[in-house]
């Protein structure tokens, strides 16, 4: 049995250890309880739905039966019954009917058909009041060549002149101020440039010299020169051209003037220049009999050249239009010794002449011929028309009036068998559709001033957008044409076709 002193001794050391272990937990951890609670994410409730065609009950089944056993509305059988024959007779119609063979719908926006990019001028040639006589675009189709002269009379003759260049495709163009600026000791009055050779421009001058430029020569770009000599010509020269030679890759450059004369030059740059390979003099008494008794009494017997074209499709043929109003055939492979001494020159001339076009009433401004039919060309001169040709008729298949006043150039287009533009004295550029109905304008150039001449334009064959037009105030306009004058419609060659095969009257 444990004494009362026992007893206490115990419940001390109890008490003692109790008191120890809430020390030592107490110590041993002294970061609060930490409190926890659970929450529920924070989705949204979506919602399935379900497509608006339910299945049909029973009663919806019913009436709609009801509806379809209901007679049709009174009268509706017997109209459809009535008209049925007259309906389909209008069907039969119109499925045979060709009103609308060639309409195409154009699901684009309308545009202008014609809009100006560019106004290009050349400051020290409009001050001393020159005029853009000819424009010619590079065979890239990025450089756009002017040539600066007068086309009003009077002497001037020792004027001199410029040719200038703008490449389109270069950052940073300046309108006012050329690429390159060519000067030269009188007037330029023709300019083509090469169709291989960017590099390479060709111009005839008022002197009689045919002149050969190379514009990547900075020092002295002058190529060839045929100078005044017995070969060359005496009189302007209004027409130069690049003509393909026998050696492939090779080209000649054929020139005519005033004088009568049309010559071709070879480049010989061994000899120093140009090189006269053949030489051909059209005469009044040795034209074809159908046209020399209407100009037998008309003062000199040279024919004087105004205008040129050759055939794309055959390399022998070309044509000239003369200050008379003459328009000829002629043909280079012509073996008729010309009726004129031939004396000091080194080369025979010949009679070239083959067939006689009728005549027209003033000098022959221009001829194109069209690169879409081989018999078809069309001329332009002083009395405003434009006159389509075929080259196996003497009169013209069409006449169309362009213009009140003189008509300085006519081209085709490169891309629409059935158009060709006009450039006219009265300032405007009047383009053509022969495909319309009305021989009116399909679209009309008008940029210059009071007493402003369009004196030349050129389509861009590389880019058949752009078409240059040059005037009397100096200025070249390069001017963009809408889709419509530049995609051919559908059966237009056919149309060219039926044309060609006309009878002239």
């Amino acid at each position: 049995m444990f004494t009362d002193e026992a007893l206490d001794s115990v419940s001390v050391c109890s008490l003692w250890r109790k008191s120890r272990q809430s020390a030592q937990e107490s110590r041993g951890c002294q970061t609060r309880a930490i409190n926890i609670t659970e929450a529920e994410v924070q989705t949204v409730s979506t919602t399935v739905s379900c497509t608006q065609t339910e299945p049909r009950d029973q009663a919806t089944e019913q009436l709609l039966q009801q509806h379809l056993d209901q007679p049709e509305p009174p009268g509706l059988k017997d109209f459809l019954q009535r008209v049925e024959d007259a309906v389909i007779r209008e069907l039969v119609r119109n499925a045979r009917s060709h009103a609308f063979d060639w309409f195409q719908v154009n699901w684009e926006d309308h545009s202008q058909p014609v809009s100006c990019l560019h106004r290009l001028q050349h400051p020290s040639a409009q001050e001393r009041g020159l005029h853009v006589t000819s424009v010619s675009w590079s065979c890239t189709g990025s450089v756009i060549a002017c040539a600066y002269g007068r086309i009003d009379d009077g002497d001037w003759s020792t004027e001199k002149s410029y040719v200038c260049t703008w490449n389109l495709d270069r950052r940073g163009l300046n309108p006012k101020q050329a690429d390159l600026v060519l000067d030269v000791h009188t007037a330029v009055t023709a300019l083509c440039c090469h169709p291989e050779q960017p590099a390479l421009i060709a111009g005839g001058l008022y002197s009689g010299e045919v002149v050969l430029w190379d514009t990547s020569r900075t020092q002295d770009p002058v190529l060839a020169q045929t100078g005044l000599s017995a070969d060359s010509h005496r009189e302007p020269v209004y027409q130069v051209a690049w003509v393909p030679l026998q050696k492939r890759g090779e080209f000649g450059v054929l020139s005519a003037s005033s004088g009568g004369r049309v010559l071709l030059w070879m480049v010989d740059l061994d000899q120093g220049g140009f090189v006269l390979n053949a030489a051909y003099a059209l005469l009044r008494q040795q034209l074809p009999h159908s046209s020399s008794s209407s100009f037998k009494a008309r003062g000199s017997s040279t024919v004087g050249v105004t205008s040129l074209a050759l055939s794309p499709w055959d390399s022998d043929t070309f044509l000239v239009g003369s200050e008379g109003g003459l328009l000829l055939r002629c043909s280079f492979s012509s073996q008729t010794p010309a009726a004129v001494s031939s004396e000091g020159q080194s080369v025979t001339l010949r009679a070239p002449a083959v067939f006689s076009f009728r005549p027209r009433s003033g000098p022959v401004h221009s001829i194109h011929c069209s690169p879409f039919h081989r018999n078809l060309f069309v001329s332009a001169g002083t009395d405003g028309l434009v006159h389509l040709h075929s080259l196996l008729q003497a009169n013209p298949l069409l006449s169309v009036r362009v213009s009140d006043s003189y008509i300085f150039q006519v081209q085709w287009s490169p891309t629409r068998p059935l158009l060709f533009a006009a450039a006219t004295g009265q300032g405007e550029v009047q383009i053509f559709d022969l495909g319309r109905r009305s021989l009116r304008p399909a679209a009309t150039i008008d940029q210059g001033g009071a007493g402003q001449a369009a004196t030349c334009l050129s389509f861009n064959c590389q880019n058949p957008h752009l078409l240059a037009v040059g005037r009397t105030d100096g200025t070249v306009g390069v001017w963009q044409l809408s889709a419509d004058l530049t995609e051919q419609s559908p059966r237009e060659s056919s149309q060219l076709e039926q044309i060609a095969n006309q009878v002239a009257e």
